[in-house]
């Protein structure tokens, strides 16, 4: 195969007009350094977050030392055991699912309300100028505030499904908006002219324009969701939920408990917002947060020739 090549005005180093494939994705080039280096890809990756694990767990080590009472400061070692003994229990199991189903349930709305009130304020000037001062009140209010407020009106056990798709709600409204808006007014036109049904039209020029904006809006969501979910079980206590497990360890000056079901939060967010990345580049190819060209299900740049 060949490819055109040309010289620029000053008779010097020929440019390549077209390549076929375009460039090397940046993690096929990382990659390829570290083959060369005799060591698998991820192992870099791998290393700097275990050291970077490694010096935060020895300054919280530190700390417990220079603290020196567990009951204030419980050390990496101690909640480490305390969260072995409580995982073999099957009671904390079904806490975590208590309180995963709440916070799934009021992430999964906030998207989908969201989104389609997104659409339709889009389309829809009177239903913009209504909404919009009223997510901005929602992303204002203190999750404190809005607890307090809907423990006079709902039952603790939907509590922190309530106030999670609250959280959710206005920033998944904002960044879906924002992604309708910049869709290509070409492509528009082109599909108006031809009359390019709506399924495909959605397919082709819509879903690609918000997906990156829904995704953005998604991986914000999902921590915002599980730490005012958690947070609005402390306050309201239900039955079986993770933070009425938290305020008992409170009360009862156990600070190896709370640290430890404070880790079990920050790993089932994390956890949540990685399946919830897989799924939108499952679904649409979506680039979400902290993706790079050449991950699974992004889309791979091109350059100028080749189909």
């Amino acid at each position: 195969m060949s490819s055109t090549s040309t010289r620029d005005g000053g008779g010097g180093r020929p440019v390549h007009a077209a390549r076929r494939g375009g460039r090397p994705h940046a993690r096929a080039a990382a990659a390829g350094r570290a083959a060369a280096a005799g060591r698998p890809a991820w192992a870099g990756a791998a290393g700097r977050a275990s050291l970077v694990a490694a010096f935060w767990l020895g300054v919280w080590q530190v700390a417990s030392l220079v603290v020196g009472h567990a009951l204030l400061l419980a050390s990496p070692v101690d909640v480490v055991a305390r969260l072995g003994v409580l995982a073999t229990t099957g009671e904390f199991w079904l806490t975590v699912a208590h309180t995963l189903a709440r916070v799934a349930v009021g992430f999964g709305l906030g998207v989908v309300v969201g989104t389609a009130g997104a659409a339709v304020a889009s389309t829809s000037r009177v239903v913009d100028a209504l909404t919009a001062p009223l997510m901005s009140a929602i992303r204002s209010v203190p999750v404190v505030g809005i607890v307090v407020l809907l423990l006079l009106w709902a039952d603790s056990a939907r509590l922190a499904a309530v106030v999670s798709f609250l959280m959710v709600l206005p920033i998944v409204w904002t960044s879906v908006r924002e992604g309708v808006r910049q869709r290509d007014r070409a492509l528009l036109e082109v599909a108006e002219v031809f009359r390019v049904p709506l399924v495909r039209r959605l397919a082709a020029v819509d879903l690609p324009a918000v997906l990156p904006h829904l995704a953005a809006a998604c991986s914000i969501g999902i921590g915002l969701a599980w730490k005012s979910g958690v947070a609005a079980e402390v306050i309201g206590m239900p039955d079986g939920s993770v933070g009425e497990q938290m305020q008992q360890a409170r009360v009862l000056l156990s600070s190896a408990d709370l640290l430890a079901w404070t880790v079990v939060v920050v790993v089932a967010a994390r956890v949540s917002e990685l399946a919830v990345r897989a799924l939108l580049r499952r679904v649409g190819g979506a680039r979400t947060p902290g993706s790079r060209p050449g991950d699974p299900g992004s889309p791979a740049p091109r350059t100028g020739g080749g189909p």
